[in-house]
């Protein structure tokens, strides 16, 4: 989900070397928006090449001229933008929303929150990976030429910028307009003396219990501190003998962050007092004989990426538990600190934890912002987006009589567009009909994430006790899913699934399921493909897409791709789809490729896709050949993107935009005009997506449900929709400009699909 502050260029040794200013700064630059490039929207095979109107209507023109450059092989060296700073980029779009005063406060609070989690995230894998390989010596450089020393130098003043903007919209904004409207986050000495003598009894009863002072002296270490806690430095003097000692007290995690004053929770106005704040009014209670000179709350980041050996590790189930255990004692990333902290109370923490001090980040305010997700579970509805109940497809609303979902494929296929159309009543139905049905004889199915008390996994016990065969492949590397995963796969061993783990090297990251049925003499196969998770949770968050078809050339392909994932086979060419490792590169490169060729021989071309990040350097160098032959590329990316966009020379016939909302833009859709091709699938253009990864494209060949990708694709690239324009110098830029017409993506869908908003 989804704005951009200047980065520091000085990659230096020497400059790296010197100590980390307590404060920043506070530097921060205004760029000038200007207009999106409004490259023309690409057409079918047999129409004209065409451009857009001042209505976005499309009308013919001609085709862009091939530069200069075309004739050339050579591409500049400099031609990428580097992966993680162009996350940070990502996540300062995430920011820019809650700094948007249009939106509703509370949705605003959320976007700090994701803000925040997506952070913790980002430290936990991709720094703790650039820190590992500079802790190992690896001199790998980035696409861009940068060592990870240099990487993590500018993540570092990026990230600075970053929180520095954080705690301002937070403080300054958020909180102010939060209490405007009856809701408070206040600190101890902000209440009321009633609700002191209230929340100190909350403390007496509940939280006293649970804590663990841990003092440290000669017969007791500095404690472990683990990732992601919240936590208190203590410094207590001994009034006697005057001496000064050290206490860590940790902040549970299982009961909220922010505890509620009011006791009628159904009061629309709430006050609420963070954990910390209540542990510290009575530390006292916890060094009884002690006086406390100083308290400070700090937070630790630990390297959470897990390395399976799975060669060594005949039982995968078991290797992942044993790493997971070992998570938790991941070595530190960042030490997370309030800007009141004294000099030696850091210098103490950077000392025992081990924590470079390049790796502190000070924060004014409260540390560890995704506790503002308990805000949405307020029943404040004037404050939030509007509730939405997501529509029944057309293809499968209940008539007269009632038709089950396999007569309606054999009819044709559906192409369902989540969250706008219900995944309860597609998706899900699709799986709970299979299980019920005794004409079925076997289902098939990939499970990446799926939710806590899941419909899809219930549905295949339900198969498997009903004497079905059930194949399900449990993904147990899906990151920070791997506990959950476990379980699931252990409940589904016990109901009699065949439960299998994939493949060595490779995470099984598509979406597919497969159901085969008995009618009459003949044996059919019904699939569904999709870019997002079963997970009807998420389906409710997430903007996906999913293809349910009947067609015996897929049903071949997906029996195929199950036998490579469940079994010995090793199976190449497919009809329909393409598979990864090796297929989709290959597939996409040919593509791209193909409607190159087609501009060097003037007829009609273009390009547009949907995704996720743009990082894999051979797609993005067949972008640039297709660029400079002449092709308009027109790219929408969520996350991150490593291609440059709009440079003389080299993609003057590119665009790349960004569209963040209330909905989390997750489907990956290819369109290749010339050829006439549509393709949905899992896969980003990622390394890992296309190299270590089985990940599916499928294509689209029904004419109606190519018409609605092309419907979604012009909405997205629509010259008044809402989103971020990446510019020749690599920075991101609000589109439209300020007093020009804005129409929102995601609410045009909603009213497309007939989502029915309250």
């Amino acid at each position: 989900m989804g704005d951009n502050g200047p980065v520091s260029t000085d990659s230096s040794d020497r400059a790296s070397k010197q100590p980390a200013k307590r404060t920043s700064s506070g530097r921060s630059t205004r760029r000038t928006p200007r207009p999106a490039r409004r490259a023309g929207n690409p057409v079918a095979a047999d129409e004209p090449a065409a451009a857009q109107n001042s209505d976005g209507a499309r009308v013919p023109s001609a085709p862009p001229a091939v530069t200069r450059a075309a004739a050339t092989t050579d591409l500049p060296e400099d031609r990428y933008l580097n992966r993680e700073l162009s996350w940070l980029d990502f996540n300062a779009r995430v920011l820019a929303i809650a700094e948007d005063k249009s939106q509703p406060v509370l949705e605003r609070a959320k976007f700090l929150a994701i803000f925040a989690s997506n952070l913790d995230e980002f430290y936990m894998v991709r720094v703790a990976g650039l820190k590992r390989r500079e802790e190992t010596g690896l001199s790998v450089r980035s696409a861009d030429g940068l060592t990870p020393h240099e990487q993590l130098v500018r993540i570092s003043a990026h990230n600075q910028d970053l929180m520095e903007k954080l705690s301002r919209v937070f403080l300054d904004e958020l909180v102010p307009e939060l209490a405007a409207h009856g809701i408070r986050i206040l600190n101890w000495a902000e209440l009321e003396t009633a609700d002191q003598i209230k929340l100190s009894r909350y403390f007496e009863d509940h939280i006293f219990p649970v804590l663990t002072p841990l003092a440290v002296d000669p017969a007791h270490p500095f404690p472990y501190i683990s990732g992601l806690s919240l936590n208190l430095a203590v410094t207590v003097a001994d009034p006697d003998a005057g001496l000064r000692r050290f206490a860590r007290v940790k902040v549970p995690d299982n009961v909220p962050r922010l505890i509620r004053v009011e006791a009628d929770r159904e009061n629309e106005h709430a006050t609420f007092l963070p954990l910390e704040e209540l542990i510290a009014a009575h530390l006292g209670k916890l060094f009884p004989g002690m006086r406390v000179a100083e308290h400070h709350i700090f937070r630790v980041t630990r390297n959470a990426d897990l390395e399976v050996e799975e060669d060594r590790d005949e039982d995968l189930l078991q290797a992942m538990e044993r790493e997971l255990a070992r998570r938790r004692f991941g070595p530190p990333v960042r030490l997370e600190v309030t800007e009141t902290m004294s000099e030696t109370m850091l210098e103490l923490l950077l000392r025992e934890l081990e924590v470079d001090q390049h790796d502190v980040v000070e924060v004014k305010g409260l540390l560890d912002l995704s506790c503002l997700f308990q805000l949405d579970r307020l029943h404040r509805t004037d404050l939030k987006e509007a509730p939405f109940v997501p529509a029944t497809h057309p293809a499968f609303a209940e008539g007269q009589t009632p038709k089950s979902i396999f007569a309606t494929l054999r009819e044709g296929d559906v192409l369902v567009h989540h969250p706008y159309d219900s995944f309860s009543t597609s998706v899900q139905r699709f799986i709970e009909q299979a299980a019920a049905d005794p004409h079925v004889l076997a289902i098939k199915q990939t499970l990446y994430r799926t939710s806590g008390d899941s419909p899809i996994v219930n549905a295949l016990i339900d198969a498997a006790e009903a004497g079905k065969q059930v194949v399900a492949l449990v993904e147990l590397k899906a990151r920070f899913d791997e506990q959950a995963n476990i379980q699931w796969a252990r409940t589904l061993e016990r109901s009699g699934v065949h439960v299998v783990y994939g493949l060595v090297g490779l995470k099984t990251h598509c979406k597919t399921a497969l159901v085969v049925r008995q009618e009459g003499s003949t044996i059919r196969r019904y699939c569904h493909l999709g870019t997002g998770n079963y997970n009807p949770k998420t389906a409710r968050l997430y903007e996906d897409l999913g293809l349910l078809t009947a067609s015996p050339e897929i049903g071949a392909d997906l029996t195929d791709l199950f036998n490579v994932l469940t079994g010995y086979a090793r199976h190449g060419q497919y009809r329909r789809i393409l598979v990864s490792p090796q297929g989709i590169r290959n597939g996409i490169v040919e593509r791209v490729e193909a409607e190159s060729e087609r501009a060097r021989q003037g007829l009609p071309c273009g390009i547009r896709m949907k995704v996720n990040s743009l990082v894999d350097e051979q797609i993005i160098d067949s972008l640039y050949r297709a660029s400079l032959a002449g092709v308009p590329v027109q790219v929408v990316v969520r996350g991150i993107c490593a291609l440059k966009a709009g440079v003389d020379g080299l993609s003057e016939n590119i665009e790349v935009r960004s569209i963040l909302g209330r909905f989390l833009e997750h489907s990956r859709v290819f369109h290749f005009v010339g050829i006439d091709e549509h393709w949905i699938g899992s896969a980003d253009m990622m390394h890992r997506n296309l190299d270590r990864r089985i990940e599916t494209q499928v294509r689209v060949t029904d004419a109606k449900l190519t018409a609605q990708l092309d419907a979604m694709l012009d909405s997205t690239l629509h010259p008044s929709t809402r989103c971020w324009v990446l510019n020749a110098k690599g920075d991101w830029e609000p589109s439209p400009r300020s007093g020009e017409q804005v129409r929102d993506h995601q609410v045009e869908m909603l009213r497309l699909h007939g989502a029915k908003v309250r």
